[in-house]
């Protein structure tokens, strides 16, 4: 038998099986009329949390996804998830979405990482054929054109406020590799080919800052695009905006890489496996186990030493697909056997066994804790980690199961 989990059926037999596992664990989490809830350790809404855009946003895509599968029931259970989009997280007056809804009304602010969001949401509910998504596919993708996207700069604005009258000045990483992420999406749905130009534009950047920088990537900027290294440095474990290196967003970039690398048209590709390589590698030896035991670290500082040495899930999660695609794209059997041991890693710490999904976060001694995030808010990041290595690189996964260009039960 092959040691090469990648080219076994029983292998992809147990990612669909978990898949499954995921979508049955977050089935309480979209409610028609409101959106998706944040989930807790065992899968329960918690009432007392806003209902947010990004965590409805993803969770309209994960089933969506789940209908594109063939599973019963995740139709519905989008549809639920995506009314929160097309209602009350959607602001009538100037456009837009909120980026949560709380008891006492809508968070202010518009945030471009909830709106690349609702166009990923959207674009994969449009190939699921869900009733609404063409008409909220073209609001997302007008309004992340209008208002986030900046034709000067090839990159996306972060805030503005409520009113879309004041641009913050703030320019960050996070939210343009969500962009990208979601521009692969709406060029499978769209067949337009400037999102692909729009989300090179992106990762040419992104590899240029990396690269001058140990392939390390500076994550948050300021109005001119200079990079600010030592921003939140009095917060470091920010869920968002942290200080330092994040090696989860260099497995992450080293997958969008690849994924954009293979829907460019032209033979070219523009230096991006190069560069999806080198992230990758930047990332695997400052990211794992620097502490000597295994594990992923958040965040370390500009020379590789940890910050933050609390586990995370999702970055395990971006590194197990971040090294299925590069085994896809190379060939070479280092990453397929990366991928086994990051599998094998989740499985023994990250999934929750009695409870379901995945603990989002462990310490350093990779017991749970939740500082950074409390209970199993979503399942998204865990359930593209079972769908990435049996999936081609392009087109990406909904319009890769939409136009019967996949078929994630077979193998070769």
């Amino acid at each position: 038998m092959s040691s090469n989990w990648l080219e076994l059926r029983t292998h992809r037999n147990w990612l669909l099986n978990h898949a499954g596992q995921l979508l049955l664990f977050g089935r309480r989490s979209p409610r028609d009329g409101d959106g998706a809830l944040w989930l807790d350790e065992q899968g329960r809404p918690v009432e007392s949390e806003p209902i947010h855009t990004w965590i409805t946003a993803r969770m309209t895509y994960v089933y969506s996804l789940g209908s594109l599968l063939g599973v019963p029931g995740c139709a519905t259970l989008a549809a639920r998830a995506m009314s929160g989009l097309t209602g009350p997280l959607h602001d009538d007056r100037h456009g837009g979405w909120y980026s949560a809804m709380t008891v006492n009304g809508p968070e202010q602010g518009k945030l471009c990482y909830d709106h690349v969001f609702v166009l990923l949401a959207a674009s994969t509910a449009v190939q699921a054929e869900l009733d609404g998504a063409d008409g909220l596919y073209q609001e997302a993708a007008d309004t992340l054109l209008d208002r986030f996207w900046d034709d000067s700069t090839g990159l996306c604005v972060d805030r503005w406020d409520t009113n879309f009258e004041h641009c913050d000045p703030y320019r960050g990483i996070n939210s343009n590799m969500h962009a990208v992420e979601a521009m692969l999406a709406a060029a499978g749905v769209s067949d337009e080919r400037q999102w692909l130009d729009r989300a090179l534009h992106i990762a040419e950047f992104v590899a240029g800052q990396a690269g001058a920088n140990q392939w390390r990537i500076p994550e948050h900027y300021d109005e001119t695009w200079a990079p600010m290294l030592q921003f939140n440095l009095n917060h470091p474990a920010d869920q968002f905006r942290p200080f330092g290196a994040t090696p989860g967003h260099g497995f992450e970039w080293s997958r969008l890489m690849l994924h954009l690398a293979n829907g460019l048209l032209e033979a070219d590709d523009h230096g991006l496996v190069d560069a999806a390589c080198a992230l990758f590698d930047r990332a695997a030896a400052d990211g794992w186990a620097p502490d000597g035991r295994p594990g992923f670290v958040y965040t370390t500082d500009w020379d590789g030493n940890p910050v933050v040495s609390d586990r995370l899930h999702w970055v395990t999660a971006e590194a197990i697909g971040a090294a299925a695609v590069l085994f896809h794209e190379t060939g070479q059997e280092r990453y397929a056997e990366l991928y086994r041991r990051w599998w094998d890693y989740a499985a023994t710490f990250l999934l929750d066994h009695e409870n379901g999904s995945w603990r989002h976060q462990l310490d350093e001694e990779n017991q749970p804790v939740e500082t950074v995030w409390p209970g199993k808010p979503d399942v998204y990041h865990a359930f593209q980690a079972t769908l990435v290595p049996i999936m081609p690189l392009y087109p990406v996964l909904g319009a890769a199961l939409a136009s019967g260009l996949a078929d994630p039960g077979r193998v070769g």
